[in-house]
């Protein structure tokens, strides 16, 4: 049986040169395909709603690093990302909420929501702190891996 073709492919355009946020956004990027697949396999509404409960819980840890960063970082443009992370959170919180009481359905379009809502979040507004951050001396590679090894575990 030949692999599915990913929803969404990581390149290039998606990294903001930090491994530690890149690393996040592929866990991102994994579950989003993850809900692909299990949409176009058909598997069963417990698994599509454990996705997506993986992809809401994953969202707020994720976005808490961001903004954690920013704040330490003092990065001037925080609470307008704070905003924008609130509301992409209340969205897919919406969508699970949506589903599991079966007022919709996962469909392409809302995949195709989901690939957009990352993507553009990722190219658009996260690669507006990339540039910052590294000026303020954060590592672009890794110097301590322990935790993101149990975090990507985690949704694996």
């Amino acid at each position: 049986m030949s692999k599915i073709k990913p929803l969404i492919e990581w390149n290039d355009k998606l990294s903001v040169k930090i491994d530690e946020i890149d690393e996040q956004h592929k866990i991102l990027v994994s579950l989003i395909n993850s809900l692909y697949e299990s949409i176009v396999t058909q598997t069963t509404d417990l698994e599509v709603n454990n996705i997506l409960e993986q992809l809401v819980q994953y969202t707020i840890i994720h976005f808490a690093v961001e903004e954690s960063l920013m704040r330490i970082f003092h990065y001037p443009e925080h609470d307008a990302h704070k905003k924008h992370h609130e509301e992409l959170t209340n969205q897919v919180i919406s969508l699970r909420t949506k589903v599991k009481n079966k007022e919709t359905e996962i469909s392409m379009e809302l995949l195709n929501f989901l690939r957009s809502w990352l993507t553009n979040h990722i190219m658009v507004e996260d690669q507006l702190y990339s540039p910052f951050f590294l000026q303020q001396g954060i590592k672009p590679t890794w110097h301590n891996s322990s935790w993101r090894g149990k975090i990507w575990k985690l949704f694996h």
